[in-house]
């Protein structure tokens, strides 16, 4: 019987596991529904054997046996004859002549033998119904997938999913000191930013005794609360995390996250709570991406695009939503568009943005958007054309159509 799911999976170019195991990946093709079954080498294949081979008539049920249900002919009747073109085999499940007898221990109860063909025709059944419907373009009886959440307000879904509330400081797993190597060193002045030099209790896990420690963690001698601990998190024998305590809370963190060997992000934490993100993204020594926290929430983020120490974009957030964005387009070491955002709906859109065309003063091209629709659309520009700092062209909009343009210097018009 797994060598029928295995014809019939060959033949309908579909995965199949009637028994519960895991369903190898269906094979790739480049042509689409109808196409790719009729391309299959399979198809061929049965026409040839189907040719050479004819299926006798079923045998009559005996008394008190239960016939199996007959195959919708519109989706499963040529099951059988697919098994016996492929296999030469006539009947799946064995002739009711060879099977074992009733002194056998092996052989199948009635009820087991009925049930377990059942099942197998009904699976079958089953996938050739869903090819019949992929084959007649009925996808769309099949249910979407579910939306995806919206912007998290802190009602919905989890706050520390969003990546605009501040995470939580991570807990160092709790250990007895008794799994280290306990000693007395001392941590000489500016190592950890010390200004004096240190003397601590270090503890050394190394699990594996490979003679690579998986942990280190240092200890005040006297109080024995957690000053320091380093970690090699993948264990690749390298250390990749460093976080450093004050009264036992987690201060700072320091992260290398592609095992080259040097850090690339740094964290800040206060109550047990982020209060700055600086992440190196491009991995070049320089960091280049600011994530600043106030109390719960995300306040301001900045970014480096060219690692000239210069940050040519600035977002603020108000209570979960963006609120303004400052940008250097053309990385002159100027911010020349301004971004204005709002609440409409219960969803962040753009109400208003300025552009300095010329790539540094004032702002001379001013676009207005209406959000009582819940979306931004364009409803006002307004352009100083001349330079000038006057606005010397304003056009309306309704519905994405320019409706009307007032022009107020007569050297522009025509436009």
């Amino acid at each position: 019987m797994r060598r029928l799911s295995t014809v019939v999976t060959a033949l309908l170019g579909v995965a199949m596991a009637p028994w519960g195991c895991s369903s190898p990946p269906p094979p790739t093709s480049s042509l689409p529904g109808k196409l790719a079954v009729e391309s299959s080498g399979s198809v061929a294949l049965v026409s040839a054997n189907a040719k050479e081979v004819s299926v006798p008539a079923a045998a009559p049920p005996q008394e008190g046996q239960t016939q199996l249900p007959k195959p919708d002919p519109d989706d499963g009747s040529g099951t059988l004859l697919v098994y016996t073109a492929i296999t030469g085999q006539q009947d799946p499940f064995g002739s009711s002549s060879s099977r074992a007898g009733p002194t056998d221990p092996a052989r199948w109860t009635a009820e087991g033998e009925e049930s377990r063909g059942r099942s197998l025709e009904a699976q079958i059944e089953e996938e050739l119904r869903r090819q019949k419907l992929a084959v007649e373009g009925l996808d769309s009886e099949l249910p979407e997938p579910p939306a995806s959440e919206p912007l998290v307000t802190g009602e919905s879904v989890a706050e520390r999913a969003n990546p605009r509330m501040a995470p939580d400081a991570p807990k160092e797993r709790e250990l007895p000191l008794s799994v280290f190597a306990m000693e007395t060193v001392t941590i000489p002045a500016g190592t950890w930013d010390n200004q004096t030099a240190l003397q601590v209790t270090r503890g050394v896990l190394d699990a594996d005794r490979d003679g690579v420690p998986e942990q280190i963690r240092y200890f005040d001698p006297k109080s024995k609360q957690l000053l320091r601990s380093e970690q090699d998190s993948d264990y690749d024998g390298k250390l990749d995390i460093w976080s450093t305590y004050a009264d036992g809370k987690l201060v700072a963190r320091v992260l290398d996250t592609n095992a080259d060997g040097k850090p690339d992000v740094w964290e800040q934490y206060d109550a047990d709570r982020m209060t700055l993100r600086t992440i190196d993204r491009d991995q070049d020594g320089v960091p280049d991406a600011f994530y600043v926290y106030g109390g719960d929430l995300l306040v301001e983020e900045r970014h480096d695009a060219n690692n000239d120490g210069v940050i040519d974009r600035k977002i603020t957030y108000q209570n979960l939503f963006r609120e303004r964005a400052e940008e250097d387009r053309d990385l002159d070491g100027n911010m020349d568009v301004w971004t204005y955002y709002g609440v409409s709906h219960g969803k962040e859109v753009v109400e208003r943005v300025e552009q300095a065309t010329k790539g540094s003063g004032p702002p001379d091209r001013i676009e207005t958007y209406d959000t009582s629709s819940g979306k931004s659309q364009l409803a006002k520009l307004e352009e100083d054309r001349n330079g000038d700092g006057t606005i010397d062209v304003t056009s309306r909009y309704e519905n994405g159509k320019l409706v009307q343009r007032e022009i107020s210097d007569p050297d522009l018009a025509p436009l």
